[in-house]
């Protein structure tokens, strides 16, 4: 069996993940998953022949959590378009700013954090942006993610997957 991949859909036809041939091949014939849609290819047994699965769907509902964005620098600068919040300015030069500063008792959350200039952050230092006179271009909030932007990767080639994962749009995932 190749690795190719297959979409895992849960009972209610939400996209789980992706998982290798040979793992949907299993939940397959545990009578656990069923094939949606198969792939070209076939595997071939002593005594049977099967389709390789390229879609398949659980016989039972899953439950999972809602995926979310880690809080790193990264997804700061990110959330923040790799701009300072303080002046605007695009710069890959940027350090992380409490609004509400660590030692007057500001969480290390995503609504306290932001992207700022050297220096801006220099100007802003230990006070909170009203004592600083300064404004927040953007107020800072938890990014929102899409639960099936792990899918968007695979849409390119994998044409029968698309009718399973809302929010693709052809043009502007696969170029």
């Amino acid at each position: 069996m190749d690795g190719s991949s297959v979409l895992v859909l849960n009972q209610n036809y939400e996209p789980l993940n992706v998982c290798n041939v040979r793992r949907a091949l299993v939940l397959v014939l545990r009578g656990k998953a069923e094939i949606l849609e198969t792939a070209t290819r076939s595997f071939h047994s002593a005594r049977e022949s099967f389709p390789l699965p390229s879609v398949i769907r659980l016989i039972n509902l899953i439950r999972r959590p809602r995926p979310r964005v880690r809080l790193t620098r990264k997804e700061i600068f990110l959330r923040d378009g790799w701009r300072c919040v303080y002046c605007g300015r695009e710069t890959r030069d940027l350090t992380l700013d409490h609004v509400m500063p660590r030692h007057r008792g500001g969480p290390h959350t995503w609504d306290n954090l932001v992207s700022a200039c050297k220096p801006c952050n220099h100007r802003k230092a230990g006070r909170t942006p009203s004592e600083a006179r300064m404004t927040l271009l953007r107020e800072p909030a938890a990014p929102r993610v899409s639960i099936y932007h792990t899918f968007f990767e695979y849409l390119v080639t994998m044409h029968e997957w698309r009718k399973f994962v809302p929010g693709y749009e052809f043009g502007t995932a696969a170029g």
